[in-house]
């Protein structure tokens, strides 16, 4: 029997400045400088984020987390992404 995998919805860029409450440019300028994860490739012209890293930059944002943690925690959301 195959184990069932939890599906990850994909948000795309309406949906995630929607849910940050930050415009096109904060977005990027985040990304930038490493405290939001960058988007995955969906084609040559498609983007979108995985809805569980924006949920976790959001709640490390409403905890009141500092740059450098926010920071750590992009990294790991980033690198979690390659061991699945």
């Amino acid at each position: 029997m195959q184990a069932v995998q939890k599906v990850v919805p994909l948000l795309r860029l309406p949906s995630v400045l929607q849910a940050t409450g930050v415009g096109r440019t904060t977005l990027y300028e985040r990304i930038k400088d490493g405290t939001f994860t960058p988007p995955i490739k969906l084609g040559a012209r498609a983007s979108a984020w995985p809805a569980n890293e924006v949920q976790a930059c959001n709640d490390a944002i409403i905890r009141g987390s500092g740059t450098d943690e926010i920071k750590v925690l992009v990294a790991q959301l980033v690198q979690s992404r390659t061991l699945k």
